[in-house]
């Protein structure tokens, strides 16, 4: 067979230029539960500002929501965390899940995080809600679960340790996250609206990454003429504050004209 006669081009040495690459104003990075259906979509959407960008990494974990699922995850955190490298200057680190916080303890998720990132702040959806709801001036709180009643009880407990009382308090009582990241955003509107309209209740939290609740915020303040917050809410505010990022945004309610003062960092 003849040889080709095509002759191979010689490859060309292209000039370039750097910059600072995407996340030039902060990187922030974000463990996300594999059962997780939810979170990468709305925190997308709450830190889409100029020079802001979000690395992932998926965290082992059982679609079942259970305290003993949950404390199996202590062994999971290190191993996510490791997955985001520290060339890439993160300015903050989140591990996104809400239960998985109140089972193994706001203070251990964010030693294990720092077993890879030593000098990152870390967060997570407990320790931001507890920060969101002291500058919303919330202290008298409804609470919104998906969870089983055993895990929103401990939940309770954690908030009413920090001096938040929970006034009222209702469950969709499921525990399979499959089927929490499906729950219509109209449902979770109308069950913080349930929850918020009691007189006793100054601000509502709703609670779980899985819930796509980040959308129906502003309906829900201006129906209960109350702050509202969410876990991944929560989360997205506070992780920004912590990274540097000032900016004030728009479509999400209250929370997201707010600072962080020194005291909460």
């Amino acid at each position: 067979m003849p040889k080709s006669t095509i002759k191979t081009p010689e490859i060309s040495r292209l000039d370039f230029k750097t910059d600072l690459g995407a996340g030039a104003r902060a990187r922030i990075g974000l463990l996300v539960l594999e059962s997780d259906q939810t979170m990468e979509w709305e925190m997308r959407q709450m830190a889409d500002l100029p020079g802001v960008a979000i690395y992932h990494a998926r965290l082992a974990n059982e679609a079942e929501v259970t305290p003993e699922t949950l404390v199996q995850m202590e062994l999971e955190v290190p191993k996510a965390a490791a997955l985001l490298p520290e060339y890439l200057g993160l300015k903050a680190i989140g591990y996104g899940c809400t239960s998985g916080s109140t089972i193994i303890g706001e203070q251990r998720v964010s030693e294990l995080i720092q077993m890879n990132n030593p000098t990152v702040p870390t967060s997570n959806p407990l320790t931001a809600a507890k920060a969101a709801l002291k500058r919303l001036g919330i202290k008298r709180l409804g609470l919104v679960t998906p969870y089983r009643p055993d895990v929103t009880e401990l939940m309770q407990a954690r908030f009413e340790e920090a001096g938040i009382v929970i006034q009222s308090v209702g469950s969709f009582y499921q525990q399979d996250d499959r089927v929490v990241g499906r729950i219509t955003s109209d449902a979770i509107l109308e069950a913080a609206l349930t929850i918020g309209q009691n007189d006793l209740v100054d601000g509502v939290f709703i609670s779980c990454t899985s819930l796509r609740a980040a959308g129906i915020i502003e309906q829900a303040e201006a129906a209960l003429g109350k702050p509202v917050t969410a876990s991944n809410h929560a989360l997205a505010w506070h992780l920004l504050r912590l990274a540097g990022i000032r900016d004030e945004v728009t479509g999400f309610g209250r929370l997201f004209h707010a600072q962080l003062s020194e005291q909460d960092i």
